[in-house]
């Protein structure tokens, strides 16, 4: 589940699709994205605002657990989904792209929280230029470890 943005939100989507895996998430009223509209691809509900705090709460609330996916500390949007994410008492692991730690841990840290509904935020492009394919190739990683299906080319979902 991600809000739709461009960057690590689209990553989480394509990784997703491309996987076979039910995909799914809260997205601002008129599909709103800094890219302009979402894709009709990405089957996502929209909220009834257009304010991105509203249909990030959404997400943190409608998941089991939140995995942020960063380039160094976690900073706006970024961070305001790790505040809910704590304040709501939800499961949180930010990871840090510039220096990950394996795959094998994150899937274990999201068997060990009992998480079904995965949700999945980070950096919209624009902020962090490189950072979809670059998620989407460590999201792929953490899902392949953890059985999900197909082997997927990450140059072909990034």
């Amino acid at each position: 589940m991600s809000g739709g943005q461009t960057g690590v939100d689209r990553a989480a989507l394509d990784v997703a699709i491309a996987l076979g895996i039910p995909h799914g998430g809260w997205c601002p009223q008129g599909r709103l994205a800094e890219d302009g509209r979402i894709p009709a691809r990405y089957r996502l509900t929209e909220n009834s605002s257009p304010e991105y705090a509203t249909r990030t709460e959404q997400n943190v609330l409608a998941s089991d657990g939140t995995l942020v996916l960063s380039t160094g500390e976690p900073t706006e949007g970024t961070a305001l989904t790790c505040r809910l994410a704590r304040r709501k008492g939800k499961p949180l692991l930010v990871v840090d792209l510039a220096c990950p730690p394996e795959p094998e841990r994150v899937w274990r840290w999201i068997v060990a929280s009992g998480i079904g509904v995965l949700n999945v935020a980070g950096p919209r492009e624009s902020r962090c230029p490189g950072v979809q394919r670059q998620a989407a190739a460590y999201l792929k990683a953490v899902l392949v470890v953890g059985g999900a299906p197909g082997e997927v080319d990450p140059i072909a979902i990034a």
